[in-house]
């Protein structure tokens, strides 16, 4: 039998529905306040797949039990990850302590300035601070163990007690041990646990959270070229067997998310249809996580070479992301971030929370 994928569009926010999902119209998009009135079946494999739209009614009458099953993943809510619960987009804020990584390599490679970036992120509403040691910008070689160790263990021990948590990102087993013992509750692993033979089995033995995401090939040559029949469905398939393989080796799956890999392995074409098909992932039944973050493709798209010239069209990534139902996003940014979504988010349902500026001075409000 085809496989079948179910991609929602047709989105509706806010008061209107809470209203539609209430009278049959439209389902809830993970459970959470974005809702969908018509989805986009996909059959066949990647490459030579068909396509169809099917309304809400037609889905919720079909008796496909995949179909169904599909559906069901789509549609259910999510539990909280790393203790967070899921009723806004949350943002992860991104520490470097790495002389060379793509964007911001150097500025932040001491403890104390590393540290002290980390809790300026938090203190700008980060939910989540990434650390990480090695770089895996396209081109990079592989950091030594025990070097990426002596980057970022200060750094997590500098951050006890930090109103935000703590996730590591890093491909090796014993870092994310040793991270864990020092407070991490998440593991974001480029490598979706496949780099360190031992990663699952850390995984499952501290309680880490997980975070895998989809690459093709190494860093140090995944922008060779890199080809796909169709790329939004085989990132589909490899994140769903990941998936698969990390809960057989006893990772649940409320302590999973899901990242398509935005950069790691794909041209701008690619780039560009993940973000444009995103909310096909929600079929993982899990968290999504995007890091478009000061990406090349933004570059590209944008005429921007300088990533920390790229914060608008980050933006401009972290809305469509958030607009098809992402849970959390890994930013470099987070105040100018967390100012973009809630404008948009205010935008789209029409409501916003009253604030300090509705105070303000009405002289600002001409042109």
């Amino acid at each position: 039998m085809a496989k079948l994928y179910l991609r929602p569009i047709g989105f509706i926010h806010g008061t209107a529905a809470e209203a539609a999902v209430a009278e049959g119209l439209a389902l809830p998009l993970a459970g959470g306040a974005i809702a969908f009135t018509t989805a986009e079946l996909i059959e066949g494999a990647p490459g030579s797949a068909k396509r169809r739209l099917l309304t809400v009614s037609q889905l919720l009458a079909s008796r496909d039990a995949e179909l169904s099953a599909r559906l069901a993943r789509i549609t259910a809510p999510r539990p909280p990850f790393a203790g967070l619960s899921f009723d806004r987009p949350l943002l992860m804020g991104v520490v470097n302590v790495t002389p060379d990584s793509f964007s911001d390599g150097g500025l932040f490679d001491t403890t104390e300035e590393a540290v002290t970036h980390a809790a300026e992120l938090a203190a700008s509403g980060a939910d989540i601070v990434d650390i990480g040691g090695e770089s895996t910008r396209p081109g990079s070689d592989t950091v030594p163990e025990d070097d990426e160790l002596a980057r970022i263990m200060p750094v997590i021990e500098g951050l006890a007690g930090l109103h935000a948590v703590l996730s590591v990102d890093t491909r090796k087993a014993a870092v994310a041990r040793a991270a864990a013992a020092k407070g991490a509750a998440i593991l974001n692993d480029v490598s979706a646990l496949t780099y360190d033979p031992d990663s699952l089995a850390a995984a499952a033995e501290t309680g880490l959270s997980v975070v895998l995401m989809h690459a093709k090939g190494e860093p140090k040559t995944m922008q060779n070229n890199p080809t796909y029949d169709d790329v939004v469905l085989e990132v589909f398939d490899y994140l769903e067997r990941r998936i698969q393989t990390a809960e057989a080796a006893g990772i649940d799956r409320s302590r999973i998310a899901a990242d398509p890999g935005i950069g790691f392995g794909k041209t701008i074409a690619h780039n560009l249809a993940l973000i444009a098909h995103l909310s096909l992932l929600h079929g993982l039944g899990v968290p999504l996580l995007i890091g478009a973050s000061r990406k090349r493709f933004i570059g590209g798209v944008g005429d921007a070479g300088d990533p920390r010239a790229r914060e608008p069209g980050s933006y401009a990534a972290a809305i469509a992301a958030a607009s098809q139902g992402a849970q959390m996003l890994r930013v470099h940014d987070v105040a100018g971030t967390r100012q973009a979504l809630a404008v948009w988010k205010a935008s789209v349902e029409g409501t916003r929370v009253p604030s300090a500026a509705d105070n303000q001075n009405v002289e600002d409000s001409g042109r």
